[in-house]
């Protein structure tokens, strides 16, 4: 009573959970209906055959001809075998594509979502949603419920045809309903929280996996081998241990109803036997009693066994769910600034958690057209203080705005990144082609600009020399090429897109001096000249920069350093 008492109390959430699935169901039900109606048809068939072979039975003993009746069932076999084909066949392409449509709207609901809110799923758990739970919904719409359907029109076919010849044994069987029903009762709860324990550990094992595979050289670094291969050892005996309770009570629960449904048959035997006996029914009407009994045993034990797949589906929903319910960043179309666009941040404070601030009341100002250094130790905030200024993350106080050569203000927002250029941190290279890489920057850009991006990021000498050039393919996060050289193709990447705000975190840090000189040369080269924050730890830097700006304890150090763009000192720095 107690875990009935649960699932009622929960079934507003499972409520929740069904109207998402029909209202995604929509555009598939006519195929799905179609699916279920060639189950269906393909049932009957199968109902018609045993019945035929009654018949046949029956004349065959009273020496009476069978041709015709034999035609009639082999036609019915081959309809059967027909409408099984197409229904698997349909079924194979809609679920692929169902499947598909989750995936596209989940991926979709991520990549549009705010970075902030994305980040604290981690890569293993959300590809697991992406691929498993996506999987299981599918499978369970296109594959479980028109078996569900298709069980409930085999149980009443061959009830009513058993209440026809034999309305005791009908009853009989018909007993059997309500001890499957119990039984669904009594492990809905139990089985959706298996399932979704079943999901969480997948995501886990997932997660080291992929985690220990992008830092396999921190494993190796570190003569990490053994841990890692036990790791794996523990995790996969954790998932183990859900998926064994899950199926554990699975096969309890068909066990159970299984040797329920062996009483009846034995029942069922027992009657014919004695019939036939006193010849109360002939052979025929007897092998159709244990055909029957069958058909009328086996939709019960099916749709027992169904109900692991729907309170799976539910539980994949929900995880599903989870993420649709991420807020989409606010994206709206914005007229591009007149001119270099420059940033103005008023009193912005900001903390990851609600325990402790990142940045408090930090206000500057950035002219368009500026080269402005952000300085300050790690951690400090820079990074968090440009992906605020790139709308990455929406919880914050304070006001941050952008405003042409014109002083017209636009607000912050995800619009405004169409008129951004970014380097990030680390090697954000994808796998595949150099030139598929530059273009990520500007989807339509021409070969000379490709080649123009290449020059002014000092990487086009050493990708010509590549044995395909800018076609040369790398791997995941720029195999096959230096950390220097993968910078540069990031910098081009960045640089391609000729946008009027740019912003380099660190961008130069895998580079030589000479490198990071003539990366700088061509940024200074960029007409019309760009607003470009750079955050930086190297000295070298400063004096391409027309100030720097240090972070310190959460707050903006109000003594800004001017360096004076193309000053007779600035330029003797940058000799020296």
């Amino acid at each position: 009573m107690s875990n009935f008492g649960k699932w009622v109390r929960d079934w507003p959430n499972q409520k929740t959970y069904f109207k998402w699935l029909c209202e995604y169901t929509k555009p598939y039900l006519p195929k799905i209906i179609l699916i279920m109606g060639m189950d269906i048809v393909g049932t009957l068939f199968g109902l018609g055959m045993a019945i035929t072979s009654k018949s046949i039975i029956d004349k065959a003993t009273g020496g009476n001809g069978v041709i015709g009746l034999l035609i009639a069932y082999a036609v019915m076999i081959l309809a059967v075998i027909v409408f099984d084909m197409g229904s698997q066949l349909l079924s194979l392409v809609l679920d692929e594509k169902f499947s598909f449509g989750i995936r596209k709207q989940v991926y979709e609901q991520i990549v549009r979502a705010y970075w902030m809110d994305i980040k604290k799923y981690h890569t293993g758990d959300l590809m697991t949603r992406l691929t498993s739970d996506a999987g299981n919904i599918a499978d369970g719409i296109i594959y479980t419920i028109p078996t569900i359907v298709k069980l409930g029109v085999q149980f009443l076919a061959a009830f009513i045809t058993m209440l026809y010849y034999q309305p005791i044994l009908a009853l009989v069987a018909l007993c059997l309903g309500p001890v499957a029903a119990l039984v669904s009762i009594f492990l809905g709860r139990k089985l959706k929280y298996l399932s979704l324990r079943v999901q969480e550990s997948e995501s886990v094992y997932r997660s080291f996996i992929q985690e220990s595979m992008a830092n396999l050289l921190v494993v190796k670094s570190f003569a990490n081998e053994d841990y890692a291969t036990n790791r794996l050892v523990e995790l996969r005996d954790e998932r183990f241990n859900w998926v064994y309770k899950k199926s554990r009570m699975s096969i309890f629960s068909g066990s159970v109803m299984s040797l329920s449904f062996q009483l009846a048959y034995i029942v069922a035997f027992t009657f014919g036997a004695i019939s036939l006996s006193r010849n109360t029914i002939t052979y025929g009407t007897m092998s159709l009693f244990l055909v029957l009994i069958n058909r009328i045993q086996a939709p019960i034990i099916g749709l027992a066994q169904q109900i692991p797949k729907i309170v799976q589906i539910f539980a994949s929903a929900e995880r599903v769910m989870d993420l649709e319910n991420i807020p989409l960043e606010k994206r709206e179309a914005v007229d591009k600034p007149e001119g270099s666009i420059g940033v103005h941040v008023d009193n912005l404070t900001f903390g990851y958690d609600s325990k402790e601030n990142v940045l408090e009341d930090v206000s500057l100002d950035i002219k368009p057209g500026e080269f402005v250094a952000i300085i300050g130790e790690s951690g400090i905030g820079k990074t968090t203080l440009i992906r605020l200024i790139m709308s990455f993350m929406s919880r914050y106080s304070g006001n941050i705005s952008f405003q042409g050569e014109d002083g017209k203000p636009v607000p912050a927002g995800a619009g405004m990144r169409d008129f951004m250029s970014y380097v990030p941190q680390g090697n954000t290279l994808f796998s595949g082609t150099i030139r598929e890489n530059i273009r990520m920057g500007k989807l339509d850009a021409t070969e000379e600009e490709m080649i123009e991006a290449l020059k002014m990021s000092a990487a086009y000498d050493f990708v010509m020399e590549l044995p395909n050039g800018i076609d040369t393919v790398i791997g995941e996060r720029g195999h096959g090429i230096s950390e220097g050289q993968a910078q540069r193709i990031a910098i081009a990447r960045c640089l391609v897109r000729k946008a009027p705000f740019i912003i380099f975190d660190e961008a130069t840090s895998s580079l030589d001096s000479e490198t990071e000189i003539a990366v700088l040369k061509g940024l200074e080269s960029i007409s019309p000249k760009p607003t470009c924050i750079i955050i930086t730890h190297r000295l070298s830097v400063l004096p391409y920069c027309d100030r720097q700006i240090k972070i310190e304890n959460k707050k903006i150090d109000k003594r800004e350093i001017s360096y004076g763009f193309n000053e007779q000192e600035n330029q003797n720095r940058k000799e020296a």
